[in-house]
């Protein structure tokens, strides 16, 4: 059976901001790259640490979404990044992976790498619901 990765249109506007793509996806994993750029840093000239978090966030959600049967969505519970190092150019990668997931609820991790060296890990706790149908409250 094929894996179930976002597609760039499921992705979101805020995705767009920042540049982040998916690169590569399995069962339970996804791989997401952004390049950085000079917008994305901050007053000090380092890249922002919502980049990192984001880029955590959404890989985390997409590494989940491959486990999904269709019509499921993920809800961030509460997330963790902690900065390792502080990036200036270069591109980045999050490596995401579920890591448990039991009933509605998953636990997820990352890590975000900028050129291969480790900058920031993060772990993630969602939950795993299906909207409601219009008209059904």
């Amino acid at each position: 059976m094929p894996v179930r990765l976002p597609q760039p249109d499921q992705y979101g506007p805020f995705s767009d901001l920042v540049g982040l793509t998916i690169s590569r996806g399995e069962y339970g994993y996804c791989e997401c790259v952004v390049d950085v750029s000079e917008k994305l840093l901050n007053s000090v000239n380092v890249v922002h640490g919502g980049v990192i978090s984001t880029m955590a966030d959404f890989g985390m959600a997409a590494a989940l979404f491959t486990t999904f049967d269709e019509g499921e969505l993920p809800a961030t519970i509460e997330m963790k990044v902690s900065y390792l190092a502080s990036v200036t150019s270069g591109v980045l990668t999050c490596e995401s992976r579920l890591i448990h997931r039991a009933g509605g609820i998953a636990f997820v991790e990352s890590e975000i790498k900028n050129d291969g060296r480790l900058v920031a890990k993060g772990t993630g706790t969602y939950r795993v619901y299906r909207p409601p149908r219009a008209g059904t409250g």
